[in-house]
């Protein structure tokens, strides 16, 4: 049984650099002509071509016998039985990078231009004391503070302050991109920091304020309360005319259960006196505020539902993207065709210059 293990593995060798060369291309670059890649079986044709042709030559420095006397052949003289067929893998690796590189093998960068419809929001919320109500777990203030800081976390692209308010109202964190900042002041929220009462208007007034001047795109007011305005100087209703002619749309949840809830109704030094108390919540106002600015009214009976309510918040006021990309395509052929010409070249030297001489 005849081998011809030198031809063969000379060849081997070839495509093996083809195929690193093609893993490569593939990791790496995108291909104009991806179909053009089937070429690289030209190389492989063409190595059993060669094979066939050296089965019937009869030439004896390429066939080696397993059976013949001379199977004690070492390396070094298998390969130098190669040497006469160098040049022809080197053919053989010249097509296969010819292949490559007509598939047109490409680089790409991309740069994205991104700007954003910005969105202002400012949250409102209720600290009086019945927020320290405990129809919701550990109560009212608490489990509200704990919804609005996921949704702040949850909207990392707009600007976000916080108003709080009592019997008087005032600005805990002005509009900013810090999510820290805003979370932090939100937990740090709590009542008796202004004198008693639950001035909404004067909740709502002071967080039109803070968007009046705003150029955003989209501005928002989320008011929190689980009262009745029953104190400040300003009438709800005027708050919300005043919001509705610098487009801001405000967004009213009313916290707490329906019926009866323990709550604080007295304090001696300073701790709070619990009893049970039936739930007041201007409802009726809340809407009007909301209809007027083209906002909505929402009802928070548990902690499950005021989730859900700023969830519902949140996809009504989706932060708009527009993008726009430019795609630049880098032409990767050339080295490819380069390392063909070079084999070809090589090929042609020591096929009429060096080998003809060494034999």
């Amino acid at each position: 049984m005849k081998r011809i293990l030198p031809t063969l593995f000379i060849h081997v060798l070839a495509l093996a650099l083809v195929g690193l060369g093609l893993m490569y291309t593939v990791q790496h670059f995108e291909f104009a002509e991806p179909w053009l890649l089937w070429l690289v079986c030209s190389g492989i044709v063409h190595v059993f071509y060669r094979i066939y042709l050296q089965s019937n030559a009869g030439f004896v420095g390429l066939i080696w016998s397993w059976e013949s006397p001379d199977s004690q052949l070492t390396w070094k003289t298998m390969a130098f039985q190669a040497i006469p067929e160098i040049p022809y893998a080197l053919r053989t690796m010249s097509l296969g990078f010819l292949a490559i590189a007509a598939a047109q093998p490409q680089s790409s960068s991309s740069i994205e231009d991104l700007t954003r419809e910005g969105i202002d929001i400012v949250l409102s919320m209720d600290v009086s004391a019945s927020m320290l109500s405990k129809d919701f777990s550990p109560n009212r203030l608490e489990s509200s503070k704990a919804v609005a800081t996921k949704f702040v976390d949850e909207r990392p692209n707009d600007r976000i302050g916080v108003v709080a308010y009592e019997g008087e109202a005032f600005t805990q964190i002005p509009l900013t991109t810090d999510q820290r900042i805003v979370m932090n002041g939100i937990q740090e929220l709590e009542t008796g920091l202004l004198e008693g009462g639950t001035a909404i208007g004067m909740g709502l007034a002071t967080a039109v304020n803070r968007l009046k001047n705003s150029d955003a795109q989209s501005k928002v007011i989320i008011l929190l309360t689980d009262g009745v305005n029953n104190a400040g100087k300003i009438d709800p209703m005027d708050a919300a005319q005043l919001a509705a002619l610098n487009d801001i749309r405000v967004y009213t949840i009313g916290v707490g259960t329906i019926g009866k809830a323990r709550s604080p109704v007295a304090k001696v030094g300073n701790r709070y006196q619990y009893d049970w108390v039936e739930v007041e919540i201007d409802e009726k106002i809340l809407r009007q505020i909301s209809n007027a600015t083209g906002g909505k009214y929402f009802r928070a009976t548990n902690e499950e539902k005021l989730q859900s309510i700023y969830m519902e918040i949140d996809e009504l006021e989706k932060t708009k993207f527009n993008v726009l990309r430019y795609n630049q395509k880098t032409e990767e052929f050339l080295p490819f065709a380069l390392i063909a010409a070079v084999a070809l070249l090589i090929e042609f030297l020591l096929r009429h210059l060096m080998i003809p001489t060494i034999l």
